[in-house]
Formats: C-alpha cells, sequence, structure tokens
C-alpha cells in the first residue's frame, strides 16, 4: 500500500466548555490527540468541533477498549473496518457526526486510510472524504508503544485530573457559588475555600488552576500562593475581576488549558475600544463577546463577532459602545478561549 511514513504521537488537548449567553452549557472535555508529523489530526480537519475517544472522564473501562481498537486488538466497531477518531464533545453519538477512517496492518505497519465524516453505519468517501488528508504508514512499534504508554502505570496521566479542577478562593456569598454551580454544570470541579492552610499536599496538587475573587486581600493571596508553592503544585492563579459568571468561565477556562502554543487555533487576543485583534494559527470560526458592567452594576453583553477567518491576524472593528468602560472581550475557537481586557483610551 503506497503511503509515506509519518510519525505517530500524542498530546494533552482540551475541548473549552462555556456558559452561553441563553444559559445553556457546553461541556469541558480533557482528550488526548492525536500527532502525525508533528501536528495534531484535528488542526488539519478545519474547523471542527470534536474530540478524540480517549477521554479523561471515560471510566478506565470504555478508555482502555478504546486503545485496544486502535490496537488493533478488538473488531473495527464500524463497517469496512471504519474506526473513530474524532466524535461529537456533547454526547459522542454517531448521529451527531464523527471524522471515522480505515486502520489496517500492512506487515509490520499500521495504516490510516480514506478519512471521511460519517453519520451513519457507512461513509460516503466521495460525498464526506478528507481529500489530501493521509494515508499515514506508520512504524508498527512506535505506533504501539506510544498507545500503550497511555495504559502502563508509569505512562503519562491520562486522565489529566488536575486539570479539571479549580480552587475559588473567597466568601461563600452568590458569586462564588453560582461560578462553582456553572463550572461543575460544564464538568470542572470548583470548590470554595478562604485559605489553603492545613490543606494536604496531595490535595493541593489536584487543582489545575486558583481563582482569586477581588474581596481577596493581598496578605491572603500570598499564603494561598506559599502553600500550593510548598506542595509542588502546578496549579495557574488568576483573578476574577467582575462578577460576570460567564466570562469567569472563560478566564478559569483559560487558565485550565494545558496544550502547547502551537497546537492551538487561537493564539492572542487584545481589545481596545472599537477594535479587537486577534491571531488564529489556522484557518477556523471565531467567536467574540465582549462583557461589562454598568454604572448601576447590571452586566451588558455583546455579541461582537462571528465568523470564519483565516490564518493569521486580524483586526477587527466593532461597536466602540460595546467596549466602553472596564470592559473585557472572549474569544472562542472550537478548541479554546482567551480572555483580555479592553485597553483604555
Amino acid at each position: 500500500m503506497a503511503a509515506h511514513y509519518a510519525t505517530f504521537g500524542l498530546a494533552p488537548a482540551t475541548r473549552a466548555g462555556a456558559v452561553l449567553s441563553n444559559g445553556a452549557y457546553e461541556a469541558h472535555r480533557d482528550f488526548w490527540d492525536f500527532i502525525v508529523d508533528g501536528r495534531p489530526l484535528l488542526l488539519r480537519l478545519a474547523d471542527l468541533d470534536a474530540v478524540s475517544p480517549l477521554a479523561a472522564d471515560l471510566g478506565p473501562s470504555l478508555f482502555t477498549a478504546h486503545v485496544r481498537r486502535l490496537l488493533l486488538e478488538e473488531d473495527a466497531p464500524l463497517a469496512d473496518g471504519r474506526y473513530v477518531l474524532y466524535g461529537c464533545p456533547e454526547c459522542e453519538g454517531l448521529e451527531c457526526g464523527a471524522v471515522t477512517a480505515v486502520i489496517e496492518r500492512d506487515g509490520p505497519d499500521v495504516v490510516w486510510r480514506d478519512f471521511a465524516w460519517q453519520t451513519g453505519r457507512t461513509a460516503d468517501l466521495r460525498r464526506d472524504g478528507y481529500p489530501g488528508i493521509g494515508p499515514f504508514r506508520f512504524h508498527g512499534a512506535r505506533y504501539r508503544a506510544a498507545l500503550e504508554n497511555l495504559l502502563s502505570e508509569a505512562g503519562p496521566e491520562r486522565g489529566a485530573a488536575a486539570s479539571r479542577r479549580v480552587l475559588l478562593v473567597g466568601r461563600r456569598v452568590a458569586l462564588p457559588a453560582r461560578l462553582a454551580a456553572a463550572l461543575r454544570g460544564i464538568g470542572i470541579g470548583a470548590e470554595i475555600t478562604r485559605d489553603a492552610a492545613g490543606a494536604s499536599p496531595d490535595e493541593l496538587r489536584s487543582y489545575g488552576a486558583v481563582a482569586f475573587g477581588s474581596a481577596v486581600g493581598e496578605a491572603e493571596r500570598t499564603a494561598v500562593r506559599a502553600a500550593f508553592a510548598a506542595a509542588g503544585s502546578s496549579a495557574v492563579f488568576v483573578d476574577l475581576p467582575v462578577p460576570v459568571v460567564p466570562l469567569l468561565v472563560a478566564r478559569v477556562e483559560q487558565a485550565l488549558d494545558r496544550c502547547p502554543q502551537d497546537q492551538r487555533r487561537l493564539l492572542r487576543l487584545a481589545a481596545a475600544r472599537g477594535e479587537v485583534t486577534v491571531e488564529t494559527a489556522v484557518p477556523c470560526r471565531i467567536g467574540i463577546t465582549a462583557y461589562r458592567v454598568d454604572r448601576l452594576s447590571r452586566t451588558r453583553t455583546a455579541e461582537l463577532f462571528a465568523g470564519q477567518v483565516e490564518a493569521g491576524t486580524h483586526r477587527l472593528a466593532v461597536d466602540a459602545r460595546a467596549t466602553r468602560g472596564t470592559a473585557y472581550v472572549v474569544a472562542r475557537t472550537s478548541g479554546s478561549v482567551l480572555v483580555a481586557p479592553v485597553a483604555g483610551e
């Protein structure tokens, strides 16, 4: 079978969750992405909102079954020897659509070919195929070693459990409680505390982020940081600047993102009154929303942009009224989220 040799690897990836303007939730999902020739395969598939079957929130038995399938130790779940590589992040049902491919042995090697978007038991390559992607030939021993490493106790942490928990430092009043509920609603564990004194190092290391409420003083922040440092934690510390839950959820999601910079769709975000600058690594669809609190402490939300952009840096003219005063903008792609304050005039 004609196919060039490609390198195969796995890397942590995240599908950022969200609290939408209508109150609905989009789930936060941590998963392992396939790295082919040094680049995430998902980034080759246009603007696709999907996750691989190697997701952190699966039970051990189901996760192991997915790995065994990719190792060709179990029969293909779909007709014609096809395997699911990416599926719906909300339900993973085939009816929502999935990226599938034929995976087969060719002598000592493993070959992925005939990539397609599939919504039923069979795939129509002429209508729904991905021309120009694959076939990929992997050295069998290296391919197996990468996948088997996920199953070994000495291998990388498949669950990335620490990236799915955040500690909210502040009083148990309305805002932290609502933020914790929203984070739990999208699949992120959240607890509220006034300090970290007396917590075990193992507990502190289980958090991927620590978020400080605006009423938390500098002495309290310093004590919390010291406790996490003593525990050897790699948690990211962020501030919660304004009492707007969807904005704060986005801020936490950004802090939890552990994807390397070269594996992201969204690279940079900056905002000034009347203009937003965003940099993307690949062609993708982005949405940009502005949040601000007016002088009467009312939350104001404005959808500034939603559309497809090419790879590169884009300066987008937006409604200056939506970014006046103390305002923040949130940019989202299907795989990541960035938050930026609106710079003063």
